[in-house]
């Protein structure tokens, strides 16, 4: 469960590290104004769908860190990145599938998603 609290905290966060508003870090992650108000009020609590967006956008954002606050932020990995990806829709990259993979009749892989211990993730789409 997450500690709403401690996720604005961490939230509060990125907007520093970035430099960001709280209007420009919702048009970044691209998101309503209001959701990021309501979060960091305390009103809502963060939904998958935000949670996804934000690791999107910034990946150097452990997604264990932001919710949980174990981990580091910037992710071990990735501190050399300092600014947040320009796009805010990043491109699933796609992968070629052995034959072998795909050879049962009726069924295709359709998404390979790897996760990596530091929390970071890599998806694949055919």
């Amino acid at each position: 469960m997450v500690n709403t609290t401690d996720f604005i905290d961490r939230l509060n966060e990125l907007l520093r590290y970035y430099s960001l508003s709280a209007s420009s870090f919702a048009d970044k992650v691209n998101v309503q104004r209001s959701s990021i108000s309501h979060l960091l009020s305390g009103r809502n609590k963060p939904s998958l769908d935000f949670v996804l967006k934000v690791i999107n956008v910034f990946p150097e954002v452990n997604l264990y860190w932001l919710l949980n606050g174990k981990g580091s932020f910037p992710s071990e990995a990735k501190k050399e990145i300092l600014q947040p990806t320009p796009s805010t829709k990043q491109k699933t990259p796609t992968i070629d599938l052995p034959a072998k993979a795909s050879s049962k009749p009726g069924k295709n892989i359709e998404k390979i998603i790897i996760f990596y211990s530091d929390g970071s993730f890599e998806s694949y789409a055919n």
